[in-house]
């Protein structure tokens, strides 16, 4: 089950497509197959749960925040509480957390935060970061790329990209994940200005609605 569980954080894109509405897998958000350190990595995440979160005022379950990724992040639908999804999600990430104290707050969960620059934040300079940085990887149009039914690297933007009610549609927090993270595999090369201004662009493009909130009515 913990071995099917990294299948499906990796490739969820096969091992979960019916719960998964768009091109994302976990491991796209959560890298080095959730184990790397300032990347939201399971084993600092498993330990810290159940806690209360003030941004929906109530005690928040590991499988909840399962649910939120699924529902959010990839735009689909929970998989069942007591299947094989879940559970060998949870199976994997318990695997990973061995040794560490429950309830911890462990060094390297989340994303390690990014100060806002003192210049503020422009989508202009972003633009012009992302065409030097992110393009040749993501697309020009941020679409990502495929070798044909398989993902290569995640689309950014559009109907493949996480929605509107994301984590990482927070600019602060993709800004953290851009600046220890990206490029892909040279994290630390940009400016936090530079993660700052190409975490705002990014996220001023259009993507799916928050899944959370009541769709936009239709002029007629």
């Amino acid at each position: 089950m913990i071995r099917f569980g990294r299948d499906v954080f990796v490739n969820t894109q096969r091992y979960a497509k019916p719960y998964v509405g768009n091109g994302l897998n976990c491991v796209n958000c959560h890298l080095d197959d959730g184990r790397a350190p300032g990347s939201a990595p399971m084993w600092a995440a498993y330990v810290a749960y159940p806690m209360f979160r003030p941004v929906n005022q109530q005690v928040n379950t590991f499988s909840l925040m399962l649910e939120y990724c699924f529902r959010y992040s990839m735009n689909g639908a929970m998989p069942p509480a007591d299947g094989p999804v879940v559970t060998a999600l949870t199976s994997y990430a318990f695997w990973l957390a061995t040794g560490a104290p429950v309830g911890a707050q462990l060094d390297g969960r989340g994303y390690r935060v990014v100060p806002e620059p003192a210049q503020g934040v422009d989508v202009d300079r972003g633009a012009d970061v992302f065409t030097a940085n992110c393009q040749m990887c993501h697309g020009a149009n941020g679409a990502g790329l495929r070798a044909g039914d398989t993902w290569v690297f995640p689309a950014l933007w559009g109907p493949q990209s996480y929605s509107a009610g994301a984590g990482m549609h927070k600019v602060p927090i993709a800004a953290a994940f851009i600046k220890a993270k990206m490029p892909y595999k040279h994290g630390n090369t940009l400016t936090d200005q530079q993660a700052w201004d190409v975490a705002a662009y990014i996220n001023s493009k259009p993507r799916r609605a928050d899944p959370g909130l009541p769709p936009v009515p239709v002029k007629r």
